[in-house]
């Protein structure tokens, strides 16, 4: 919907910054296709997973990203339903006739949303009606013994649920809330990752993502603990104004302010930064004149 090239584009952007994306089970752009692409520039892939009601779908798709030669599996967790995204309604969104979840057989339903009524959102309608509401532990238990690809966990927002996370088999976790779109009042991951960091201890790795739109916040979360971070919304932006080449050049400039931010704070390396506990503190501890 950005751009004609989609995912061909973001990845082909990403891999020449030396970033790897993580596609989405509902890509317009197959998975073997985008893979195919990566390989091209030295690039990786990661494969986002929503669980589906029907097991043999959700089966499919770890097989078909599997056979692509992703490097790890990246489970969602904070969407057993969709937050109630009121512009959605508004619009009512669907995706255009022309683009389908590509990673779905065209023969399947699940191919394509549903038309929608009057008030409602398309994708609300595909969640509510195909991904499992009841997703648990189990089913993490129940996705490791269908690949042998690591398995990040996404949307971990409390110490005690990345504790379980590494209880019950999973390679490392995303702290991430969805880009705030799952609960309007939920905190910032900036915020919970600290404790998370604390508690993990250094087990697996934890990156973070939510409202990262500049080489300083991703300094904040490195600095913080974080192996890595995600960025969203800033690739979208870049992707619709210049393809692939822009996707590239917003991660050079993120890439750039990291480093000058290091400099700026005197730190030579990421081991450093995160062993001055000192460096982030947050606002109410400054006295502003």
């Amino acid at each position: 919907m950005a751009h004609p090239q989609g995912e061909l584009a973001t990845i082909r952007g990403a891999s020449q910054a030396g970033a790897l994306m993580i596609l989405s089970s509902w890509s317009t752009t197959a998975v073997g296709e985008v893979t195919n692409e990566a390989s091209r520039y030295g690039g990786h892939v990661w494969f986002q997973l929503y669980v589906y009601r029907d097991r043999e779908i959700t089966k499919y798709l770890i097989e078909q990203a599997e056979k692509a030669g992703v490097k790890a599996l990246v489970l969602t967790v904070d969407t057993p339903v969709l937050g109630r995204r009121l512009t959605d309604q508004r619009n009512n969104f669907k995706l255009p006739e022309h683009l389908g979840f590509a990673n779905i057989p065209k023969s399947d339903k699940r191919q394509q949303m549903e038309e929608v009524e009057q008030g409602h959102s398309g994708l609300l309608d595909y969640v509510k009606h195909q991904i499992d509401p009841s997703l648990s532990w189990e089913t993490l238990k129940w996705i490791k013994t269908k690949t042998s690809l690591p398995i990040v966990v996404k949307g971990v927002m409390r110490p005690e649920d990345a504790l379980l996370a590494i209880e019950h088999g999973a390679s490392g976790i995303i702290v991430s809330n969805h880009g705030g779109r799952q609960m309007d009042s939920t905190a910032a991951t900036i915020e919970v990752l600290p404790s998370i960091i604390r508690a993990v201890n250094k087990k697996i790795p934890v990156f973070v993502d939510g409202g990262i739109r500049s080489g300083q916040d991703a300094l904040k979360a490195v600095a913080l603990g974080a192996t890595g971070v995600f960025i969203g919304r800033p690739i979208l932006w870049a992707l619709s104004v210049e393809g692939a080449s822009g996707v590239k050049r917003a991660l050079n400039i993120m890439q750039q302010e990291f480093t000058e931010g290091m400099r700026l704070v005197g730190c030579r390396s990421i081991k450093e930064l995160q062993e001055d506990k000192n460096l982030i503190v947050h606002e109410n501890n400054v006295h502003k004149l």
